[in-house]
């Protein structure tokens, strides 16, 4: 009972919060070249709303990865990458760390949303390695099979002493399910996006590390595309989900 107590007052809380940002916000209104910043990794409070996972946390490989704050006070992601298979004479392949945000929701365990249907783009402030990292957009999946979609494009990264701002279209994003890129592609619901998250994998053993001052979402009022890739028809008995 004490525990549940304690958990209501925060669960109230933040339904507080939610009134009072629905109240004076609600309907939010952006106008062109106008940017929201969704995250900031500026304290360790900040950096506990995300989960670090690697190959080893499952056994499948010895890769490691952590975040942390810098001494710029800003999110460093950063950990070695291994591409050794261990021997188990099942995985073929190996090497891979990522971390993601937790699940957006609302009080009481409610399960919510990040809604940026009125963004063109996904902006970042950074400043990596050197290396390519994958950024992952998570939506919502209404049947089991469509739990393990993922919108993913390339991030690259300068190296260097120098931050870059990465702003990268969401028309760009294409669909993948369990890493393999799917013939049939469809743009992102950006009403139903559940979690983003950003991986380092490839062939290049060795260490990375990657900081992070913030991410966030930008309206482009010039940006009218809605999907890059073209689609073909494919016959009605080839599976394309």
């Amino acid at each position: 009972m004490k525990y549940g107590i304690k958990e209501l007052k925060n669960e109230v809380q933040l339904w507080k919060e939610e009134m009072s940002e629905k109240f004076q916000y609600d309907p939010k209104v952006y106008m062109p070249d106008d940017s929201e910043i969704v995250w900031t990794f500026d304290t360790k409070e900040k950096l506990n709303q995300w989960v670090c996972t690697s190959d080893s946390d499952n056994k499948d490989g010895f890769s490691h990865c952590d975040l942390t704050l810098s001494k710029n006070k800003k999110g460093l992601f950063s950990g070695f990458l291994d591409c050794r298979v261990p021997k188990d004479g099942q995985i073929k392949e190996s090497g891979y760390c990522n971390i993601r945000c937790l699940r957006a929701r609302k009080s009481f365990k409610r399960d919510s949303f990040f809604d940026w249907q009125m963004f063109t783009h996904l902006i970042l402030r950074i400043r990596g390695d050197g290396r390519s990292y994958m950024l992952n957009l998570t939506t919502t999946g209404y049947f089991d099979v469509m739990w393990h979609d993922i919108y993913n494009y390339i991030l690259f990264t300068r190296g260097g002493p120098y931050w870059q701002v990465a702003k990268i279209p969401f028309s760009k994003f294409f669909l993948s399910s369990k890493g393999r890129i799917q013939d049939k592609q469809d743009p992102i619901p950006l009403d139903k996006i559940t979690n983003i998250g950003i991986t380092c994998a490839g062939k290049t053993p060795g260490p990375f590390q990657l900081e992070i001052d913030y991410i966030g979402v930008h309206f482009d009022g010039n940006h009218t595309e809605e999907f890059a890739y073209e689609m073909y028809n494919v016959p009605s008995f080839i599976v394309g989900v």
